[in-house]
């Protein structure tokens, strides 16, 4: 049964270590994407990327082309935006490097975080009613983090945690959704 990355449509065999890294590296082997591959590979309307960047939550494309790090902006966006207001979402970028700008990555790049989560929840044993299995996993995936910044570290873990419960009370409502659809 194929599974895809968190925020995105996606398709994996499996979710495991490295996987969206890989996934990302191939997508972006020859450069950039359009607004409609962003839009198939999220499964977000395309007006709805738009009006993203023109509130600034992602920068604007290039010659029509978007990024690695602002399609990794997008993806942790719409993973967590059915959990978290986006100025929230935006706020908890922030709180990493400082500005919002998707191409600013004094401390982590949008498209690192987005793997070290993806490579977080591919390693299991994780359980969001447990706060210190998600503070583990959160530290493992730094494990090879090196620090550009002293307390860096620290930070990152704090973020990835915060995703975490985020992206499970995302898919937790869509559940709770699809279930009530079904209620007879």
């Amino acid at each position: 049964m194929a599974v895809v990355l968190p925020g995105t449509t996606i398709e994996v065999s499996r979710l495991e270590k490295g996987i969206s890294k890989t996934m990302f590296d191939g997508i972006f082997a020859a450069g950039g994407i359009t607004l409609s591959q962003v839009s198939v590979m999220t499964g977000l309307e395309t007006y709805l990327i738009q009006n993203w960047v023109k509130r600034g939550f992602v920068s604007s494309p290039q010659k029509r082309q978007y990024s690695k790090n602002q399609f990794a902006r997008i993806v942790i966006i719409n993973m967590l935006r059915e959990s978290l207001q986006l100025d929230k979402i935006c706020g908890l970028l922030q709180y990493i490097n400082g500005v919002l700008d998707d191409e600013n990555d004094d401390i982590i790049s949008d498209s690192e975080l987005y793997h070290m989560y993806a490579d977080m929840i591919a390693c299991g044993g994780m359980s969001v009613s447990d706060r210190e299995s998600v503070e583990s996993a959160a530290v493992k995936a730094c494990e090879e983090y090196e620090e550009k910044q002293a307390g860096a570290k620290k930070r990152i873990i704090k973020i990835l945690q915060v995703m975490a419960y985020a992206h499970f009370a995302s898919l937790s409502r869509k559940a709770a959704e699809e279930m009530l659809a079904r209620l007879d």
